[in-house]
């Protein structure tokens, strides 16, 4: 979606705060948007305290992570 797009129909965020945070294994994660009807949709974070890639067995300190998926369907009646 970009700054000229209508409002979306879905806005989802969600905020992770943690004192400390380690993974054993550092995750592999994606989005996927499926189904009908066509839709605009992007995702994306912004991290305090953690890098994009983490590393195994290291200890982040004071993390802050908040995220936001927004989705639109495409040629919708716009309601009010």
């Amino acid at each position: 979606m970009n700054a000229h797009s209508k409002r979306p129909d879905i806005d989802f965020v969600a905020r992770v705060d943690a004192g400390h945070l380690r993974f054993s294994e550092a995750p592999e994660s994606h989005v996927e948007f499926s189904g009908n009807p066509e839709r605009e949709a992007a995702s994306g974070s912004v991290r305090r305290g953690l890098p994009d890639s983490v590393e195994n067995n290291v200890t982040y300190r004071h993390v802050r992570v908040d995220y936001r998926i927004r989705s639109r369907l495409v040629d919708a009646p716009e309601f009010e």
